[in-house]
């Protein structure tokens, strides 16, 4: 049983997806990041220095807290502007992707527009044909 787990584990398909997975989670870090980091504060210095992570629309009337962590703590918020840093972090990570696979694409049409020139026939078949032709014309 051991053995036929190791066979499945290490088949190619596999062992890609595996690989795919890792390096996707690592990728979604780093978009993650670059909206958190870069895109947000740029975007809050353009419309007056807005932090858009502590946004939210107190549900209740005893919600007063001024960070979105307390917030919560005290009642029911609805957290727009954490929806709207996570709606902007699968935009650019959906434009990243699509400028990944539209690359990935034209280099396969590159490839694929360039076919090697078929081999010719060996010389048996070249004169094979030719008698052909030369019989055709009689």
């Amino acid at each position: 049983m051991l053995k036929e787990f190791k066979e499945f584990a290490m088949r190619g398909p596999v062992v890609d997806l595996a690989v795919g997975v890792i390096v996707g989670a690592a990728f979604g870090r780093i978009v993650e990041s670059m909206v958190a980091d870069l895109i947000m504060p740029l975007i809050g210095a353009i419309f007056g220095g807005l932090d858009f992570s502590n946004h939210f629309l107190a549900l209740s009337g005893a919600v007063n807290a001024p960070t979105l962590a307390e917030a919560k703590k005290q009642g029911a918020v609805l957290a727009w502007g954490n929806f709207f840093t996570v709606s902007a972090n699968f935009l650019i990570l959906a434009f990243i992707l699509f400028l990944a696979v539209r690359a990935i694409n034209s280099l396969r049409k590159t490839e694929a527009a360039a076919p090697a020139a078929p081999p010719p026939p060996p010389r048996s078949e070249a004169l094979l044909e030719e008698i052909r032709d030369l019989l055709a014309r009689k």
